[in-house]
């Protein structure tokens, strides 16, 4: 593939449908797209793709000044929205609707996507499906969500379906070495610790320090030994993730804040003290659900490389011969795998993904982490 798709690797079913749309062949074009896929399939890089190959005269050439802004977000037909908090409220939603309703000042269409549609609150979902019933003549709608059943029923019935899949980890392998210069020793770890997830292989592959936090949290298994050790686990997991989420924000944080001070003309003679405490607790109040969400993704990462380790454990009770996930850490599984029965493993995969079930239910971060933990220990 070439152009924008040139990077989704794996998805050559699903761009071939989308081109086919672009190109308005057999009635395939649709006002509104759900794009599903699993964490990693490359959600977000297939709507920008494509949504700047709805603005490119020749279909996502990769080159013009269509195709860059599109996905840049930087094209004034093109409005891109990826939440950083914990939902997508009715007012961003309106907002997006009103601006569905213009023409395109420059481009072909107006497009619309919103990476996080799963986040979009039931008010919010009201609001967005009014404008879907009833889409102006050239605007195109483009949600992402991990499943179809991430979207209300009455929205995801107006989309035309587009579903992702995992690329493998060969192909994932190969994309960090031809597009990031990777060692191709390094590539295949990360590929394979990443499983198919195309982002997280590229920060493994890139970035020491978060193979030091996965080497950490896979460290854990054996760690458990009594009440106090799963404690002590839970607790530096859930620290670890809170100074991740907040290393990923201080800068940013700090730069909102300038520019809200500005805009209320700090230091001037036309401040208003009382309103401007009122944004700033506003913005305050925002960083901290920014940071509260970029914590639990953390943890879930954590679940996630915790899963992943019990699964290759369960391959090696088994003797299902597949690949592990973990193969550095293959001598120890095989004698952690000896001391243990499959029945057991299988208890542990269901208690970490209750935790990831109970975070997404927003029950506190350490007391989802510990009742998990020491239920590993149990095992």
């Amino acid at each position: 593939m070439t152009g924008v798709w040139a990077d989704l690797i794996g998805q050559e079913r699903s761009v071939a449908v989308l081109q086919r749309a672009i190109d308005g062949r057999s009635h395939a074009m649709s006002h509104a797209w759900l794009v599903t896929g699993p964490p990693g399939s490359g959600r977000s890089n297939v709507a920008r793709a494509f949504a700047a190959a709805l603005q490119c005269p020749r279909g996502g050439c990769g080159h013009c000044t269509e195709c860059r802004t599109a996905v840049s977000g930087a094209h004034p037909d093109v409005t891109l929205v990826r939440t950083e908090m914990l939902s997508i409220g009715v007012d961003e939603v309106r907002e997006l609707v009103r601006r569905a309703s213009m023409s395109p000042t420059l481009g072909r269409r107006q497009v619309l996507v919103i990476e996080d549609a799963d986040r979009v609150t039931e008010r919010g979902a009201d609001a967005l499906l009014k404008a879907i019933e009833e889409p102006a003549r050239r605007t195109v709608w483009i949600l992402c969500a991990p499943t179809d059943d991430d979207v209300v029923a009455t929205i995801r019935s107006r989309c035309r379906l587009l579903t992702l899949q995992t690329p493998t980890i060969d192909a994932v392998a190969r994309l960090l070495q031809t597009r990031d210069g990777i060692d191709p020793e390094l590539a295949g770890y990360a590929a394979r610790a990443a499983q198919g997830h195309v982002g997280r292989a590229r920060a493994l592959a890139r970035s020491e320090p978060a193979r030091d936090r996965r080497a950490a949290i896979l460290k854990i298994p054996f760690r458990l030994e009594g009440l106090s050790a799963c404690l002590n686990a839970a607790d530096t997991l859930v620290k670890t993730a809170a100074e991740e989420a907040a290393a990923a924000t201080v800068d940013l944080d700090a730069q909102e804040r300038t520019n809200l001070e500005e805009a209320l003309g700090f230091g001037t003679k036309g401040a208003r003290p009382r309103q401007a405490a009122a944004a700033l607790k506003d913005l305050e109040d925002q960083q901290k659900a920014r940071a509260k969400r970029l914590q639990r993704d953390a943890i879930d990462r954590a679940l996630t490389e915790l899963t992943g380790f019990y699964r290759d454990l369960l391959a090696v009770q088994t003797g299902a011969g597949a690949t592990l996930i973990n193969d550095e850490l293959a001598t120890e599984i095989a004698v952690l795998a000896r001391k243990s029965t499959p029945e057991a493993t299988l208890v542990k995969i269901d208690a970490l993904l209750g935790c990831r079930e109970s975070l997404e239910g927003n029950v506190a971060p350490l007391l989802a982490v510990e009742s998990t933990l020491i239920s590993l220990a149990r095992g």
